[in-house]
């Protein structure tokens, strides 16, 4: 029987446990012994390796998070690290490593694999539906289900007091998030780092807006916009002439029970991570795409920037 281990690394997402809970149960499945790797490479460094079980997994599915721990770990930048690392793996007789990640952790195994030989397959979990080469992260659909929540929360206190409320989402350089709950709740203004923009240009409609009538907007950003959302408030409260306030939503996106179509994803995820392992696909991303699930080398995944869908971007207003 082969090894298989699991381990999460850089930020958490909901889903990651329907992930880990399929890839015990699929690994059983698949006459393969699975373990656990905690808290990402600073485990694998650490040895903080145990042999995994149906119970370890029992009422996780549920949960956000990570019951592995995460980690984004300094250490295994460096070689000599690397080398305790591929010790602990061989001491457990560990050939196989299925690694939720970002493109960082990626880049990291895929130096681990030239190395060493460690044979692995990364699954995207993100929120920020950053990594090229994939249409889907694992995470995003319970992350935009959240702030969805909060915007549909927010409207209703800014209906009732006739306000502006500026709601910053996460996303680092990627406007995904904001950009997709923005047209999914009806924001009146949605402002991204992908597209260009001039606070001025909105002014006059803004104002008629108001005088027909309107009595509060709601405006999404994402935090990798050039202005802050104090700066945008501010914009609201002196140029339109609009009380306004900011809702910075923070870590929350990253928390809460994954969506049904999160568990979903883990699931076909996990499958096909382990299955790319056993037909000797060795270093490889799986990525969702408009023709399914394909497998995608790192060099693919990481030499490029991901792109907003062009169609996506065609829908923010413009006035």
């Amino acid at each position: 029987m082969k090894n298989i281990a699991i381990l999460s690394s850089g930020g958490d997402v909901s889903g990651m446990n329907p992930a880990i809970k399929e890839f015990v149960e699929y690994a059983f499945e698949k006459g393969l012994t699975p373990y656990f790797i905690y808290n990402g490479f600073e485990g694998l460094i650490d040895n903080k390796i145990t042999k995994a079980s149906h119970n370890d997994v029992a009422g996780i599915i549920n949960r956000g998070g990570t019951i592995l721990g995460s980690s984004r770990s300094k250490r295994f930048m460096d070689k000599s690290y690397r080398e305790v690392a591929k010790k602990n793996l061989d001491a457990l007789h560990i050939e196989l490593l299925v690694v939720l990640g970002g493109d960082g952790s990626f880049r990291g195994m895929d130096i681990f694999y030239k190395e060493h030989g460690v044979k692995f397959c990364g699954i995207p979990s993100t929120i920020d539906n950053d990594i090229n080469g994939t249409t889907y992260c694992l995470g995003v659909d319970t992350a935009l289900n959240v702030i969805k929540e909060s915007i549909d929360n927010i409207r209703d206190t800014a209906s009732s007091f006739s306000r502006a409320f500026v709601i910053e989402t996460m996303g680092r350089d990627c406007g995904y998030l904001a950009l997709v709950s923005s047209l999914c709740s009806g924001a009146e203004l949605c402002l991204i780092p992908e597209v260009k923009y001039d606070l001025r240009s909105y002014e006059e409609s803004f104002k008629e807006q108001i005088k027909n009538g309107r009595k509060y907007f709601i405006v999404v950003v994402s935090e990798g916009i050039k202005d802050s959302s104090k700066d945008v408030a501010e914009w609201l409260e002196q140029k339109v002439g609009i009380e306004a306030r900011v809702t910075v939503l923070g870590h929350t996106q990253r928390g809460g029970s994954p969506s049904i179509y999160d568990r979903l994803m883990a699931y076909k995820f996990i499958n096909h991570a382990i299955d790319a392992l056993l037909e000797n696909i060795n270093s490889s991303v799986i990525c969702y795409t408009k023709n399914g699930f394909v497998y995608k080398n790192i060099d693919e995944v990481t030499s490029k920037k991901y792109m907003l869908d062009p169609e996506l971007l065609s829908y923010i207003k413009k006035f």
